[in-house]
């Protein structure tokens, strides 16, 4: 290893007052990215009763925990493999990563993520037992998922596939599976749903990648961001948004859904600042503000995947 490269992988020093025990675990987990998790299962849970399944509260308990575990696995997992790979350096703009800035080992995370994989297993077993040998598979693509974003020899984030992963899995395949589990079959209306639940979190994903182009570019990281620019990873941010807005109005002109279909467009006012932070990235500007703009998605995600989950439960003026 040359010079540069031991450089790029030392840990940037600790902050002088080190965060407790509890607060590192946090910020490897980044409970700011949860609601990511959790609105595809709301959403696929609303969507399988809106087309007349009754509701069954082990799986979708156990497809929460699944997501939120995965979600966790992923994010402690990117944590470790970006620093390895020297993607996180002291000129990162985003929340502090713990094995970069010295706070966690190396083995520490790997038997954290080891631990979270094993717990997610465990509940994803009982969702296999319940709905077959295909939740099985499902479940092992959606760990191989988390752990080769940018780990593993053959990191997906760093060859400009990160939006089309993630839109699978938190998109057609966390609806998907959700709304499968607790109706038993598979509808249309199920894949249709999972749209604008894909699009928004792909929009999160986007906005870092917007974040990080400088970081992402010097660590050889080839997001679509760094690859296209800024302009491109702006165009995709607004057309995530668009087909978040879309998806209501077609379902309910389609006759998939009632009039409450068109709930989750009362989340259009969370949207101008967003939209705001994103056209005023550019040289000279600081980075950091999209950090808000990361969180404000997440945030839209969840309202939208709440009330999107009651307009497809609610078939009000079918």
């Amino acid at each position: 290893m040359n010079d540069a490269s031991s450089s790029a992988l030392r840990p940037s020093a600790p902050p002088t007052d080190r965060p407790s025990g509890v607060k590192v675990w946090l910020l490897a987990i980044r409970p700011a990215t949860l609601p990511a998790a959790v609105g595809p299962v709301l959403v696929g849970l609303g969507a399988a009763i809106g087309s007349g399944a009754a509701f069954r509260l082990d799986t979708a308990l156990a497809c929460l925990a699944v997501a939120l575990l995965l979600q966790i696995a992923a994010n402690m997992a990117n944590d470790l493999a970006d620093f390895r790979r020297g993607a996180d350096t002291p000129d990162r703009t985003g929340p502090t990563r713990v094995a970069a800035a010295g706070l966690m080992t190396e083995r520490r995370l790997e038997v954290g993520i080891a631990f979270v994989i094993a717990a997610s297993a465990v509940f994803g077993l009982y969702l296999a037992f319940v709905g077959g040998l295909g939740m099985l598979v499902l479940g092992a693509l959606a760990v191989v998922s988390a752990l080769a974003y940018t780990g593993g020899p053959w990191p997906y984030g760093y060859r400009g596939l990160g939006e089309v992963f993630v839109f699978a899995f938190f998109g057609l395949m966390a609806v998907g599976a959700t709304a499968y589990l607790q109706a038993g079959r598979v509808e249309a209306v199920y894949l249709l749903a999972a749209v604008p639940m894909g699009a928004l979190i792909t929009g999160i994903l986007i906005v870092n990648n917007l974040r990080d182009i400088p970081t992402d570019r010097a660590a050889g990281k080839r997001t679509l961001a760094v690859m296209f620019g800024e302009g491109f990873a702006k165009t995709e941010y607004y057309a995530m948004l668009a087909a978040a807005a879309a998806t209501p109005p077609l379902l309910l002109a389609a006759g998939f859904a009632g009039l409450a279909v068109l709930l989750p467009l009362l989340c259009g006012l969370m949207v101008p600042p967003l939209v705001r932070e994103v056209r005023a990235v550019g040289p000279g500007s600081d980075r950091r503000r999209l950090n808000l703009v990361l969180k404000g998605t997440a945030r839209l995600s969840l309202a939208y995947g709440v009330l999107f989950a009651i307009g497809l439960a609610v078939r009000i003026g079918t």
